[in-house]
């Protein structure tokens, strides 16, 4: 596998209790010694962020399970046991005398009810899928017969695990064969004698960056944006020299062919929700024709988020595109051929993830393919349609600048937004919206889905989820209202008011107050109030809530409005409920 060296990080749910904490612990169940692991974990990896692991006794597996133990507050749960220290029917395998596939099945179904249990206690739980002995050949030609082979019935086991954990929100399994592809079996055997260990340090080493790929996805780290060069980088050849026809894409050429199947690999990222830019130093008009129109491409202007075609300095770029797309220089990947251009970029910006790149063409996609820092704890509808959204949102930036006042402009977007309860549908994306938003954010509480979802089940509580979508497209799910009910005070509590900056001045802010107001009123309370808790990032939601929102700022600090004070539904916005296909009235 190409290794993909970085001077910045190469790096994969947020934390739902830990979010932004430096430190990131793991409590570890394991049947073998996985100290190493837990020395190589707390280097930190290339984040520089160590983890601290709490080994819980090797060899020692169902009691850690069943056991409460105190843990610190974000630590999370890593389980690797070997399938024949759990499994009586497996060991059977093994050792020659294949079990009943029913009887090895509720040993599974047995097992992982003890996981869950054990994951209902950590806010998240990492766990590695089964693999053979290091040194285990099994059957040869029949090790895939699925009744008596080993790598069969391992292939059986760890699909079932695999659907154990998708009826778990907070436990995710980890692909260890691609750990034991990287060891040494016949070391492995060795070290197993010597340490209790039977995997050999490259194998740890492998886990150890897919552990920690995990946590920075959990803890909404995951890089966002790739930014890549044009000439030498997305074809081959260089446009303003050898024209459009000249570049090398495509076609009878296994140049050309390694480019186009680059190109397929970041188009492959967008459905990951990853965003794609251009920096390139290129006649714009000249290089967005090519990327238009070449036969051969793969991605098209709409699949790019934006782009800086010029003769300007990368790095000046690059920080320019992360101020268009509202994002921080740490969720970009920049990728270039040249490496003075790689060094500019790295000395100028840190934040931003520069890997070495290879020389040759041939490597690219398989270096792309074997990054680590794209990796996310899930996958929504506005993750895989995220780079369309970008593409909208630069249309709409055009309709501006072609009309006179904001009015008109908000206007002309035409913009509905859909109010709706919490449900089984929305709770994952509402959840991560949750977790992640920061800049208008009213309390920033992190939660679960199970949390967040206990949480409306309360008799007082009400919450509703907010789409947004305009001529020009579908936001997604970008907002979430909820209030809690004092009825001895005779009043309504915001408790969250949250938006994403895609929808910022739209007065979808503006429809959230409404909606909550009216909310209220239906409930019999006489007083709505909101109470803003400061953060470093949410600034916004103060200048909103202070300026904008047509609350009173109370002396202690709290916004409040009478509910009997009318707070009619914005002008530019059609808002609509689930249950209720007709708009609201103005």
């Amino acid at each position: 596998m190409t290794q993909v060296s970085t001077q910045a990080s190469v790096q994969s749910r947020p934390l739902p209790r830990a979010q932004g904490s430096e430190v990131q612990r793991l409590a570890v169940v394991s049947d073998v010694n996985l100290a190493n692991l837990s020395s190589l974990l707390s280097r930190g990896g290339d984040e520089g962020r160590g983890v601290r692991t709490r080994l819980l006794p090797f060899g020692e597996v169902i009691r850690p399970l069943l056991e409460e133990s105190p843990r610190e507050e974000g630590e999370g749960l890593l389980i690797w046991v070997r399938p024949e220290s759990v499994l009586p029917g497996f060991r059977q395998l093994l050792d020659g005398s294949p079990p009943e596939s029913e009887a090895l099945d509720q040993e599974v179904e047995e097992f992982m009810a003890l996981v869950g249990q054990a994951a209902a206690r950590f806010p998240f739980t990492l766990m590695a899928s089964w693999t053979p002995p290091p040194s285990t050949r099994g059957l040869g030609m029949l090790d895939m017969d699925p009744t008596q082979g080993v790598a069969g019935t391992l292939l059986r086991l760890n699909l079932a695990l695999a659907r154990a954990a998708a009826a778990h929100p907070g436990i995710f399994l980890l692909d260890a064969a691609r750990w034991m592809a990287a060891g040494d079996p016949v070391e492995a055997a060795r070290m197993w004698y010597l340490a209790k260990t039977p995997f050999s340090r490259p194998t740890l080493t492998a886990a150890a960056a897919d552990i920690q790929a995990a946590l920075r996805g959990l803890r909404g780290r995951a890089r966002k944006v790739v930014v890549v060069d044009l000439d030498d980088t997305l074809w081959g050849g260089i446009l303003g020299d050898a024209g459009r026809d000249g570049l090398r894409l495509g076609g009878h050429d296994p140049i050309g062919e390694a480019y186009v199947d680059f190109q397929r690999a970041l188009k492959a990222l967008t459905r990951r929700g990853v965003v794609l830019a251009v920096v390139s130093k290129n006649d714009e008009a000249t290089a967005l024709d090519a990327i238009r129109t070449h036969p051969e491409m793969v991605l098209r202007p709409e699949d790019l988020a934006g782009w800086r075609i010029n003769w300007s300095d990368k790095a000046r770029n690059v920080a320019e595109l992360a101020q268009e797309l509202n994002l921080g220089l740490d969720s970009f990947v920049f990728i270039d051929d040249n490496p003075s251009e790689r060094g500019r970029v790295r000395e100028a910006l840190p934040q931003v993830l520069v890997p070495e790149w290879p020389s040759d063409p041939l490597r690219y996609a398989a270096t792309l393919r074997s990054m680590d820092v794209f990796d996310l704890p899930s996958l929504n509808r506005e993750d895989r349609e995220r780079a369309q959204m970008y593409a909208a949102e630069r249309q709409r930036k055009e309709a501006r600048s072609s009309v006179g006042s904001v009015d008109e402009w908000l206007r002309s977007l035409e913009i509905r937004v859909t109010a709706e309860p919490l449900s089984e549908t929305n709770l994952p994306r509402a959840a991560q919206l949750l977790n992640k938003t920061n800049q208008m954010n009213l309390s920033t509480r992190r939660m679960t889905e199970g949390e967040l979802e206990r949480w409306t089940t309360e008799p007082l509580h009400r919450l509703w989820t907010l789409r947004v979508e305009d001529r020009f497209g579908d936001y997604g799910l970008t907002g979430i209202v909820s209030l809690a009910l004092e009825p001895e005070a005779a009043r309504a509590r915001i408790v969250d008011f949250v938006l994403s900056c895609r929808v910022f001045g739209r007065q979808v802010e503006e429809t959230m107050v409404h909606l909550a107001l009216e909310a209220a009123r239906e409930e019999g309370s006489a007083e709505l109030v909101a109470t803003l808790v400061p953060t470093e990032k949410n600034a916004p939601c103060r200048t909103f809530w202070s300026e904008r929102s047509g609350f009173e700022t109370a002396p202690d600090g709290t916004f409040r409005r009478p509910v009997e004070l009318a707070y009619p539904a914005p002008e530019f916005v059609t808002l609509l409920h689930l249950d209720s296909p007709e708009p609201a009235s103005p």
